[in-house]
């Protein structure tokens, strides 16, 4: 069975609903950013301020090589990884990429009281979420298999539609 990529903005849902899925499926279920702050032994706000966006986005392409040749995991990507067309190939390699969507008011709601992202610390706001959003999107849609809605709606029935869409039912 192939793997199943969770993209899309910070607060989109991708850890809750892969957590989710890993308990309905006994699938194993990866954080990359968890597994990139164990693996560098500091937070991601950390190896932002020493050594750069460029550096971190490195360490997730090296990260999703090491899943080439596996299968059925469900894996969490962080919100930028799709920035990098050779991280998009690396999924599609082995994989199903499913675009977790939610509306920036959905996602400021998610964040507000987060103190580790990066990319947002000084422009935690609705207007920015939807700026960075909207930058973003063209490249979460292209890379996207699967795209689910996840505003207002219950983890288990966006589960229920990627289990569907994906052929994991």
């Amino acid at each position: 069975m192939k793997n199943i990529y969770l993209i899309g903005f910070m607060g989109a849902g991708k850890s809750s609903v892969a957590g989710a899925l890993g308990k309905m499926t006994g699938a194993v279920h990866l954080e990359m950013d968890g597994l990139i702050e164990q693996e560098q032994g500091m937070a991601i706000t950390g190896i932002f301020e020493r050594y750069g966006e460029p550096h971190f986005r490195d360490l997730e392409t090296e990260l999703l090589r090491s899943f080439c040749g596996r299968e059925g995991h469900i894996v969490s990507c962080g919100g930028g990884s799709v920035l990098r067309e050779e991280n998009v190939a690396l999924m599609k390699e082995n994989g199903c990429i499913v675009f977790l969507a939610a509306r920036p008011e959905t996602i400021y709601e998610r964040v507000k009281d987060s103190t580790n992202r990066p990319v947002l610390n000084g422009n935690m706001n609705v207007t920015y979420i939807g700026e960075l959003l909207e930058k973003r999107r063209g490249c979460y849609e292209a890379a996207a298999d699967i795209t689910v809605e996840t505003d207002g709606r219950k983890i288990g029935e966006i589960c229920d539609e990627i289990l569907r869409k994906a052929g994991w039912r």
